[in-house]
């Protein structure tokens, strides 16, 4: 009855004012509740092998054959294998981190193909936010960060490659350079999920991606089912992927994808206090799953299908409620003969960008010497030599510190700041998708 008394305009209005403040404050305490991270101290002893760029590319970027990396493998396990736990460097991070902060979950059990035993747990609840189970990207733990696995608006096409650098042993024809080239070619950038076992085996390939404005993240070193993991391997294939990609390249990535998407808030949590943003995707190509090495059975009209498919919802406008970050591999020829195909048409309907641009992540390495463009406004740009002081050595570049005096956590804050902005918005969508639903029941009434 005093619903009805009250001029719809006015009831609408302070309905929306009170969920526009519900979200900011449920926001708000997310953020404090989720523990600071700091650059990983415990990489800070690492060199970077010479040669490598040392900031965003502003204009033209290398093309063409490769350069020689030197590179030491005898300081690296077995690739392509789950890394050893005893070694000091790993039991080193081990100590350094806050076990306090780390959910005691189950650690599940996975085949050989990568599939994890689903049994027994309660898909319904959900109490572990477990991705494999349920799609899941944001836990109720206050004290786990949201996944990034979508771009926040309409139009924007998150770019990403899982599996790389590809080696040449494995598909000389098809292997780096091919798709950096095709992507230079096309003045694309990208995010690359690196193996870390493929980053050892191509390390000029990876100083190459880096050198045409790529962002570098982490797809752990062996590809395992993390969730199937111990702790402690959760932290072994972190740490020697961090390293290579450091050691090689130059830079201290922190984004990760899990294999599979399978993560947990265990796995999660691991890897925030490593320094790493967990990152999935809210579109699947399934393009690893065509004929090729490493590859399945699936047909490649399928995937063709799947492409044109979301072209069309975004050309007729049915494709408008967010952006996208879409699942691509540099695994094999089909992989990479797909993505020749289809980049240059999806380029004339989406926005196609890096998943961290999409999210006003400027700063995607501890790393700030690289600042990449964002979707605010913001430019790449080159910093001012005086703020390349760094407490590391200087072949790293400057690594942002968790001290607030710092002149190198200017960057890191600002970085934080951008970061915050994607829980933001995934906090507030939650709000807002729960507005719409009232405002229907509402209009019923």
């Amino acid at each position: 009855m005093l619903l009805r008394l009250i001029a719809p305009t006015t009831f609408l209005s302070l309905l929306v004012g009170s969920f526009l403040v519900g979200a900011q404050n449920a926001t708000e305490t997310i953020e404090a509740s989720i523990p600071p991270q700091s650059s990983p101290v415990w990489l800070s002893n690492i060199q970077p092998i010479p040669g490598n760029t040392d900031s965003y590319p502003l204009g033209d970027v290398p093309t063409g054959p490769l350069e020689t990396a030197p590179f030491a493998l005898q300081n690296y396990p077995p690739g392509w294998k789950s890394p050893p736990v005893d070694s000091p460097d790993v039991q080193a991070v081990i100590k350094a981190l806050d076990w306090s902060q780390v959910p005691n979950i189950t650690v599940r059990k996975a085949g050989k193909g990568g599939d994890v035993d689903m049994g027994g747990y309660d898909d319904k609840a959900d109490p572990d936010c477990w991705w494999t189970a349920t799609g899941c990207t944001q836990s109720t733990r206050p004290n786990i960060p949201p996944d990034i696995f979508n771009c926040p608006i309409p139009g924007d096409w998150g770019l990403t490659y899982d599996d790389g650098p590809l080696p040449e042993d494995d598909d000389s024809q098809w292997a780096e350079p091919r798709l950096y080239d095709f992507l230079a070619e096309h003045k694309q950038k990208a995010s690359l999920f690196y193996i870390g076992s493929n980053v050892i085996a191509a390390p000029a390939a990876a100083r190459r991606a880096l050198a045409d404005g790529h962002t570098l993240c982490s797809h752990t070193w062996s590809h395992p089912s993390m969730t199937a993991q111990s702790n402690e391997v959760v932290v072994a294939e972190l740490y020697w992927t961090l390293r290579a990609i450091k050691e090689v390249t130059g830079v201290t990535a922190k984004c990760w994808r899990p294999p599979y998407g399978d993560v947990d808030d265990r796995v999660r949590a691991i890897a925030w206090q490593m320094g790493m943003t967990t990152v999935t995707w809210d579109l699947d190509t399934d393009d690893w799953n065509m004929p090729g090495s490493g590859g399945g059975h699936l047909s490649p009209s399928v995937v063709d299908g799947y492409f044109q498919g979301w072209i069309d919802s975004r050309a007729n406008g049915t494709d408008n409620a967010t952006g996208h970050v879409v699942l691509q591999h540099e695994l094999n020829n089909s992989t990479v003969s797909m993505a020749e195909k289809w980049l240059p048409e999806i380029q004339k309907v989406f926005r196609v960008m890096p998943h961290n641009q999409c999210h006003n992540i400027q700063n995607p390495y501890w790393e700030t010497n690289f600042v990449y463009p964002t979707n605010n406004g913001s430019s790449a740009a080159i910093p001012e030599q005086q703020n390349n002081n760094s407490s590391v050595p200087a072949a790293s570049g400057e690594v942002a510190s968790s001290d607030p005096s710092s002149p190198s956590s200017l960057s890191s804050g600002q970085d934080t700041d951008m970061t915050s902005n994607a829980y933001r918005t995934i906090a507030t969508h939650t709000y807002v998708s729960t507005l719409l639903l009232f405002l229907g029941l509402i209009v019923q009434y």
